[in-house]
């Protein structure tokens, strides 16, 4: 079989591939804990910005710090765009690890894919923290999320997230909509 076919397959194969596993890659990590319900995202046509400071994947660092109990919210990059509000659709970047433990669990970037869905919590939504913690933020911004489990999954265990854990998520936005 000449080479270039060969690459093509391959490329095909591959592709069929990554987008079979794409539609499963928030439906446990983002959306609200309720009976297995599935968020209702999408991928969005709004794209990573290519330059300035939210052009580039977060790192979140291991915290050295006892969790906190409460939501904690704070503006890495203050936007200066649209302001977000429960109810609204977004598309974000985000990168989302175990506080415990500073691992990734789920990245946006890490697909290259931005994230859409509608800012509410429960059956089809995000988890409370989000609706929470993202309400006021501005188009342009990256703000960190320190969710604590009351507010995130509580004693249901997710892909990648214990029990009872403390979740970190940095967040970009990059649209909000009606």
């Amino acid at each position: 079989m000449p080479k270039t076919l060969t690459l093509l397959i391959a490329a095909g194969a591959l592709g069929v591939a990554v987008s079979g596993c794409g539609s499963s890659r928030v439906a446990g990590i983002v959306p609200a804990p309720s009976g297995g319900a599935t968020a209702a995202s999408t991928t969005a046509t709004t794209s990573t910005p290519t330059s300035g400071p939210l052009s580039k994947e977060p790192t979140i660092a291991k915290p050295t710090t006892p969790a906190p109990t409460k939501l904690v919210t704070k503006d890495l990059v203050t936007g200066s765009g649209a302001t977000a509000k429960p109810g609204d659709t977004i598309v974000v970047n985000y990168v989302g690890a175990v506080y415990k433990t500073g691992k990734v669990f789920d990245s946006s970037w890490q697909r290259d894919q931005t994230f859409t869905t509608k800012l509410t919590a429960g059956s089809g939504g995000v988890i409370e923290g989000w609706v929470k913690g993202i309400a006021g933020m501005k188009v342009g911004g990256r703000r960190q999320l320190i969710i604590p489990p009351s507010l995130a999954y509580g004693k249901q265990a997710q892909s990648g997230i214990p029990a009872n854990s403390t979740l970190i998520f940095d967040v970009d936005l990059l649209k909000v909509s009606k």
